[in-house]
């Protein structure tokens, strides 16, 4: 009789049964993962926690511990447990409900995969029918795959590799005997024998699974007593974050969105980018770090609230402090008493310490940018008991007075050979403020730009030592709004000067001078070859001044054309993408330009056998990059850059920059492997005060990254190619100097503008003078 009711409900069913050969197409949902081009896990998105793995990497003493938990015999059944459906059909009789299902692990992955989890009869069927469909169409290993991945085990760890992260912080294939027991114990009841929020319940439920295999014979009597007896451990683990990139991460995140939508958090995409794990903690400790400094120069906010200690208990008072978050390693402070020259703080954690006065004697009162209080002479001078504070750890004892910048910055580095990004910091904290400043603000950029102007003069025949007017200009055009006055931003002028030296001491008014022989809109057009956006670059003589607008992306990019003699590059930060079985199904090709022997246009040519693409890309020639970055070492040999000279190095070009009224503040520096720009300034523009500029503000924190960025790489300077020559010349003329002058100076040339005069001596000079003032010329 049972024969004939199995046997209909087969009929009746089966036309119905979804296909198992779906199963081996299944895609479980798996976060999207980012990482560091050197493997370090940056960001995890998605709801469900889990990683799938493969049968042969399950440890065996798990599934012995699967086995004893949920389905003894299956390895010896074929989908079904007779004695486990007997035993479900006698509760079921004895209750009048159903108790238990007798499922067996394949009729558990029929349910998890095809099937609601409602207890009905006919559901029930279904299962059977499709365990058995699943049996005969798949090995024990693959069904088994299946299941312990699928199931859910609570804290939302989906799969047995997740839950060992989520419960231990390790690999499955670390756990101990007892810790595999217990995530074997969760399946059935993942929240009520869940090891962190039932522990005791938890512990019983793995004592009895490990009887059971003890019963079982999976494990000697000597495993069974060490397990048993071994303390539950267990505790929430997040996601480990090897590196922290929250801006990229980000980047990562709405790119992979856009690209697949929803499914980008649950089809297990794996994201490798460009990032240097190294030089991205650079940046962030570089940034943060220059713009505390900036703080620390102008003055204490003050604490960030009060509360009335008096009347609030410890607990209190440590309520209050957990919830208030931590940025960029700020830890949120409770001030408990005050001495002469130190305060007692209590942390969030409960701990007690100590800020020195050496911790706060820096905090005079802000007043504004430009001034503050009276230096302090004591602690009560600064806080009092009652005032929630901004800390940082000095060592094990001793905290440092802090505050979260209101000031903001943004720091990128990228390769000037193919542009990948091996570096971004878009702001401070992303968790106090993800906008990302790296990417996403326009700014103007100052004097940064003026070597954008000074390569379309080097193309048009000009060259370092060409001789410009420092002097007073005026212009008087309506496009303007009336007269307009430009001025050097120290208010004096220096007569004929170089070209060279004019870049490197940051003239107005010999860009505005050479701007107006080259043409506005001519240059501009030239400007645009470097990545900058026709809508924000406007077609005016300010253009000298750095009025257009720009990111700090854009800005890089537009340097590396120097460091790579003369391309475009396009910048990018993914490299791969992975799907959940690891196959690439992304890979970045970008531009790239050999490293190595590349003085020469030939070998270039021949490292990327692509002559067109090259042609299209060549934004300056040769020679006139190698004179930009011969200009460009100046700046940190003799001009605005100086500060850069404490890194010996003799490979680093760049350039300040700084706005109207000391809105912003720039420095972009490089060699021939790594360009890096640093941006300063408020959100809202806003003076910066009246002595923070490129080399105040924003050099420190260059300076301090490429400390590290390049602490291990050997020098990488410019090679003068073929068409330079390098001449002794007449500084004051620019003329060829003439035989045995003392202060003549060497400068590199085209040799299509060298000079062919040679300068007047002091005696014919003077005797020239002599005969304009007889003859009145």
């Amino acid at each position: 009789m049972a024969g004939g009711a199995f046997a209909f409900a087969w009929y009746y069913f089966s036309p119905d049964l979804p296909d198992v050969q779906e199963l081996r197409e299944i895609k479980f949902q798996t976060p999207l993962r980012v990482l560091s081009a050197d493997g370090l896990l940056m960001a995890e998105f998605g709801e469900q926690r889990r990683t799938p793995i493969s049968f042969e990497q399950t440890p065996q003493n798990f599934i012995y511990a699967l086995q004893a938990a949920e389905d003894s015999r299956f390895f010896e059944h074929h989908g079904i447990d007779i004695k486990g459906l007997s035993r479900a059909a006698l509760q079921l009789v004895q209750s009048g409900q159903i108790q238990s299902g007798g499922s067996t692990i394949t009729m558990q992955v029929a349910k998890n995969f095809f099937l609601s989890r409602e207890r009905t009869f006919e559901r029930k069927f279904v299962e059977i029918l499709l365990a058995l469909r699943i049996e005969q169409e798949l090995t024990k290993e693959e069904i088994l795959e299946l299941y312990i991945n699928k199931i859910y085990l609570g804290q939302r760890a989906y799969g047995i590799q997740a839950a060992a992260n989520v419960y231990y912080g390790k690999d499955i294939s670390e756990l101990s005997l007892a810790q595999l027991a217990m995530i074997a114990g969760l399946p059935k009841a993942p929240s009520a024998s869940n090891p962190i929020t039932n522990p005791q319940r938890s512990t019983e439920r793995r004592n009895w699974i490990l009887g059971r295999m003890l019963a079982l014979e999976y494990i000697d009597q000597e495993s069974y007593r060490e397990a048993v007896n071994e303390p539950e451990v267990a505790r929430y683990h997040i996601s480990e974050i090897e590196l922290s990139a929250p801006y990229v991460a980000e980047m990562v995140r709405q790119e992979l969105f856009n690209q697949y939508g929803e499914e980008a958090y649950t089809d297990g995409y794996t994201v490798m980018t460009t990032l240097d794990s190294n030089m991205q903690q650079a940046a962030d400790s570089a940034l943060r770090k220059g713009l505390r400094e900036y703080n620390e120069r102008h003055g204490y906010y003050g604490a960030e609230s009060t509360l009335e200690i008096s009347t609030l208990t410890t607990s209190e008072r440590l309520a209050e402090l957990r919830r208030i978050p931590v940025y960029a390693n700020l830890l949120p402070a409770l001030v408990t008493e005050v001495q002469d020259q130190s305060a007692t703080i209590l942390l969030r954690d409960g701990t007690e310490a100590s800020v020195a006065w050496s911790g706060m004697s820096w905090a005079r009162a802000f007043r504004t940018v430009n001034s503050m209080g009276p230096v302090p002479e004591r602690a009560s001078d600064v806080v009092k008991a009652g005032d929630i504070i901004r800390v940082s750890v000095v060592d094990d004892d001793n905290y440092h007075l802090e505050q979260i910048p209101r000031v903001q910055g943004a720091l990128v580095a990228l390769d000037p050979h193919n542009g990948a990004i091996k570096a971004l910091s878009g702001g401070f904290s992303f968790a106090h403020n993800n906008f990302n400043r790296a990417v996403q603000a326009y700014r103007q950029p100052g004097s940064t730009l003026k070597p954008f102007i000074y390569t379309s003069a080097l193309e048009e025949g000009f060259s370092p030592g060409t001789i410009v007017h420092d002097s007073p200009i005026v212009f008087h055009d309506v496009s303007l709004d009336g007269e307009w006055r430009p001025e050097n931003y120290t208010r004096d002028f220096d007569g004929p000067i170089r070209l060279r030296e004019a870049l490197y001491r940051s003239r107005n008014l010999v860009t505005i001078r050479v701007l107006r022989d080259l043409g506005v809109q001519r240059t501009r057009d030239e400007l645009l070859k470097f990545g900058f956006e026709a809508s924000r670059t406007p077609a005016a003589l300010s253009l000298a001044l750095g009025t257009s607008d720009t990111t700090p992306l854009q800005m890089a990019t537009g340097f590396a054309a120097f460091a790579n003699s003369g391309y475009r590059i396009d910048p990018y930060f993914i490299d791969e993408i992975h799907d959940q079985e690891g196959n690439v199904i992304f890979e970045a090709n970008p531009f790239t330009l050999c490293r190595d022997n590349c003085a020469s246009e030939a070998a270039i040519l021949e490292d990327l056998n692509n002559a067109s693409e090259l042609a299209e890309r060549r934004i300056m020639s040769e020679t006139t990059a190698f004179l930009m970055n011969d200009m460009l070492l100046d700046v940190i040999r003799r001009g605005t850059g100086r500060r850069a000279q404490t890194l010996s190095r003799s490979d680093l070009a760049g350039k300040t920059g700084t706005t109207n009224e000391n809105k912003d503040s720039w420095f972009t520096g490089y060699n021939r492997d790594l360009v890096a720009t640093v941006w300063v300034g408020y959100d809202q523009p806003e003076s910066l005060g009246r002595n923070e500029f490129g080399s105040t503000a924003a050099l420190p924190v260059w300076i301090d990254f490429i400390s590290e960025a390049l602490k291990d790489s050997p020098e990488a300077g410019f090679e003068p190619p073929s068409g330079i020559v390098r001449i002794l010349i007449d500084p004051s003329t620019g003329e060829l100097a003439y035989p045995g002058q003392s202060n003549a100076m060497m400068e590199y040339y085209r040799e299509d503008t060298a000079p062919s005069a040679t300068a007047s001596t002091p005696e014919q000079r003077n005797s020239g003078s002599v005969i304009e003032s007889i003859f009145g010329y």
